[in-house]
Order: structure tokens, then C-alpha cells, then sequence
């Protein structure tokens, strides 16, 4: 199903498809993503694994996770990050955090995205959804609706068209230590 992001009921739809499980090419702020609801209470749909089996990508690089509003991060770290990092939400910045799980600590990526569209996709399904590229693991990334649908329409439930996204840049990702220093990982959309 291909549905228009300037569609009126295009929030409702893609939210409803995720919170049922099902994966789906949203457009963000940077490029088109493949998104799925993140496990967590209400939900154990496994996105993860479905959308790195459509992308052919191993279990060594985590996907990372969209939230609604910069003060959710606050939900799921106790990092010092430093606000002149929380002043680029949203936005194309991405923020590595520590976060809590049932065998410790381990890391996650967060980003509050500067759509506000997509923001409200993500707080109408009340959770984290994952964001990654839309492409076969190691391939360029597809920028366009057709390219997308040729490659994976049998493979996702819905695609979200917002157009070409040709020449977009990738979000920058930053590393925040416990103790709030800041290393840049990749340099993106966003200067820092």
C-alpha cells in the first residue's frame, strides 16, 4: 500500500500499521526509513528482526529509535546530556545514550526528529519507533518512491511518499558519556 504524507488520514494510517507490528517506509527529516514499533510494554511484535531481514543486515549494529519529543529521552536515560546537544531537537541529530536493560546497561540511539509529521506518527503510537535507511545492507540508499517499490513492496506493509529525497544528507550521530562529554561518530545534516 502506498499512501501520500499529505494525505489527511496519512498519520493515522501509518500509525495504525505500526502499532499493529507492521513495518513501514516512513520520509524523514533526512531520508526515507524503514520503521517499526520498538518492543517494549505494550508491544513484542519483534520489528527488529523482521526489518533486518529485509535489509539483509546482522545483529551487530543497532537501529535507532525515533522519539515525539526531546523531553521522552529523559524516559529511558540517566546521561548528563548537555543542552546545548538537546538544543539541535528536533532535528537531524542523532544522541547515543546509556539505557537500562534486564541484563545491565547497553547503548541506544535516540533522535527526535524535526518532521512534525513524523513526530506525531510516533506519538500516536505512544512508543519508540526504529528508523533505518531504506536499502540493502551495504547499498546506496534509496532516495525515491518508485525505486522503493520496485525493491521492497512485497516485503513492507506501507510506503509513505514524501517525494525525492535525493541529496539529503544522513542524521549526525553523537556519543554522550555518563558524564555528559560528547563525541561526534558521524558528521550529518546537523553541525556540531
Amino acid at each position: 500500500m502506498i499512501c501520500r504524507k499529505c494525505d489527511e488520514e496519512s498519520v493515522s494510517i501509518a500509525a495504525d500499521f505500526l502499532k499493529r507490528g507492521k513495518i513501514v517506509v516512513l520520509p524523514t527529516d533526512t531520508v526515507y526509513g524503514f520503521s517499526g514499533i520498538v518492543d517494549g510494554r505494550h508491544y513484542s511484535y519483534h520489528t527488529d528482526r523482521k526489518i533486518r531481514e529485509i535489509k539483509g543486515r546482522g545483529d551487530e549494529k543497532p537501529f535507532i529509535q525515533l522519539i515525539s519529543c526531546p523531553a521522552d529521552l529523559k524516559k529511558y536515560t540517566r546521561d548528563l546530556v548537555p543542552d546545548g546537544i538537546l538544543a539541535k531537537w528536533p532535528g537531524a541529530l542523532t544522541v547515543i545514550v546509556h539505557t537500562f536493560v534486564k541484563d545491565g546497561i547497553t547503548t541506544t540511539a535516540f533522535r527526535c526528529p524535526g518532521d512534525e509529521w513524523l513526530r506525531a506518527v510516533i506519538a500516536q503510537c505512544g512508543a519508540p519507533i526504529y528508523s533505518t535507511s531504506v536499502n540493502r545492507s551495504g547499498a546506496p540508499v534509496l532516495d525515491n518512491v518508485q525505486d522503493i517499490k520496485r525493491e521492497f513492496g512485497n516485503a513492507v506493509d506501507v510506503i509513505v511518499d514524501d517525494g525525492s529525497k535525493r541529496g539529503n544528507v544522513p542524521s549526525t550521530i553523537v556519543a554522550v558519556d555518563a558524564d555528559g562529554a560528547v563525541r561526534v561518530v558521524r558528521q550529518g545534516a546537523v553541525t556540531i
